[in-house]
């Protein structure tokens, strides 16, 4: 019984840490949408930015997972980074009714996320 109140607690704690960067990353879009809006940025620099906040969300999400989880910080920031990229991916193919990046390129942005979730919670 203890057991299962521990890892209902642990899902209840990567749930909302998900729901913070996921509303992080909306805010941030959001500037990013002003900017592009104001400044009239380049396609080029909208998809910088993007990459960029995918990993300084997960990093912070990293960081946190990493403070509260006391030990094995490294994983924990792993697996939040890992946890935001299914989600990422989940919704990209609701919403786009299939894959369309390349698969290079989501290679590439799991190993960012993922990355960063890690060293946040190695640094935390």
């Amino acid at each position: 019984m203890e057991r299962k109140a521990i890892d209902s607690g642990k899902i209840v704690f990567v749930m909302k840490c998900m729901l913070a960067a996921y509303l992080l990353t909306a805010g941030l879009l959001l500037l990013l949408a002003l900017m592009l809006y104001r400044f009239g940025l380049s396609e080029k620099v909208v998809s910088i930015c993007i990459i960029l906040i995918y990993i300084a969300v997960t990093f912070l999400a990293g960081f946190i997972a990493g403070k509260r989880a006391g030990e094995k910080k490294f994983l924990w920031g792993l697996v939040m980074g890992c946890v935001y990229f299914l989600i990422l991916m989940a919704v990209s193919l609701i919403v786009n009714r299939g894959i369309e990046e390349p698969i290079s390129r989501m290679a590439t942005v799991f190993m960012l996320c993922s990355g960063s979730g890690m060293l946040g919670g190695m640094l935390s």
